[in-house]
């Protein structure tokens, strides 16, 4: 208990500490003390920093923050709803629907995230209703073989062929599109923070925090859910109403981040195993948040690592999410008998 008593706290000082050092490191060196004065307004000796500080790393971490804690709680979601440890939003097949949606306005509407032109809907918002129709049409696909599927593996295998099948569809788009825009889909594909700019960072954090405050308004019926559906109906939750609110949460916080982030590997699917065996319980009650805090925090030091030492170089996002998620799956696999997960 004392363990669970000090995790969130411990949790929230390392977003502080992660998040000023995000602000601080990066592929150009700024001192700490010109980082601090150009936050309070002050001017410094190179203008050059002051733009980097408020128009990139700013920006940079706090949708690194949003997005892993986004990306987190979504895994956390579904390996309940599907009570099956392997689910994800990548793993099912959701993001390849957001990745499809992106595909279609960027191979085929031209210019980039920031400018779609040949649809009424331009700009970033197109990408973004791309994203979340993509997703929704997965998620919906996903709920209708888990009312016709009872094993959780097949159900899982059948998340895995939606998500080779969205692939193929992804790579005929991007064979018979014209190069630029196969580039520009592509560099979209490797991920990074550094999307969201500070026009759209409104945007993108609103719809972020009305996701994760959905999320936490459902820590009951998650908590009902463990014991499953029959159970939780019994107690009184309305089980049909709630696995549509927490598809829905998921498709919106997957959506968003993947639309502006592009497909972020692992974040989802390790980060709710990492805050269990912090906190070794299933009560979403202190697991919903810790996930949130544990994401946000795996994030920020993704953004970090992705600055290569001494050079100017910056690693792909999805260079770096495998080496801090894989091995938290394989341990998974391997312990599974040992871990109790939905109980």
């Amino acid at each position: 208990m004392a363990r669970r008593s000090f995790l969130l706290p411990v949790l929230g000082v390392g977003i502080v500490v992660l998040f000023v050092a995000c602000l601080v490191y990066g592929a150009v060196h700024i001192p700490p003390g010109a980082v601090f004065r150009i936050l309070c307004g002050e001017e410094v000796d190179s203008p050059a920093w002051t733009y980097i500080v408020w128009q990139s790393r700013l920006p940079q971490a706090i949708t690194a923050l949003f997005a892993g804690a986004g990306l987190a709680v979504s895994g956390l979601l579904l390996q309940t709803l599907f009570r099956n440890p392997l689910a994800g939003p990548s793993i099912l097949g959701i993001s390849d629907g957001a990745n499809l949606g992106v595909a279609a306005v960027l191979l085929y509407a031209g210019g980039t995230i920031s400018q779609v032109s040949d649809f009424p809907v331009t700009g970033y918002l197109a990408v973004i209703l791309a994203a979340m129709v993509g997703a929704f049409l997965i998620l919906g696909v996903i709920i209708y073989f888990s009312s016709k599927v009872k094993s959780n593996v097949m159900l899982l295998i059948i998340g895995i062929m939606i998500g080779y099948m969205t692939s193929s569809l992804i790579s005929i788009l991007n064979y018979y599109a014209a190069a630029d825009r196969v580039h520009a889909f592509v560099m979209w594909g490797l991920g990074n923070f550094s999307g969201v700019s500070v026009e759209q960072l409104p945007f993108f954090v609103s719809a972020s925090v009305v996701g994760l405050g959905l999320s936490l308004s459902l820590i009951k019926p998650l908590n009902a859910l463990l014991l499953g559906e029959m159970y939780a109906s019994n107690l009184g939750v309305r089980v049909k109403r709630a696995r549509i609110l927490i598809l829905f949460c998921t498709g919106l916080l997957t959506a968003v981040v993947t639309a502006f982030c592009g497909p972020i590997s692992f974040i989802g699917l390790a980060v709710p195993h990492m805050a269990r065996l912090l906190l070794g319980t299933s009560n979403h009650q202190q697991l919903v948040p810790a996930t949130i805090l544990s994401g946000a925090c795996v994030a920020l030091l993704c953004n970090l690592l992705m600055v290569v030492p001494g050079s100017d170089t910056i690693l792909p996002l999805n260079a770096v999410t495998p080496l801090l998620g894989a091995p938290v799956i394989i341990y998974v696999i391997v312990n599974r008998k040992n871990i109790q997960y939905f109980n």
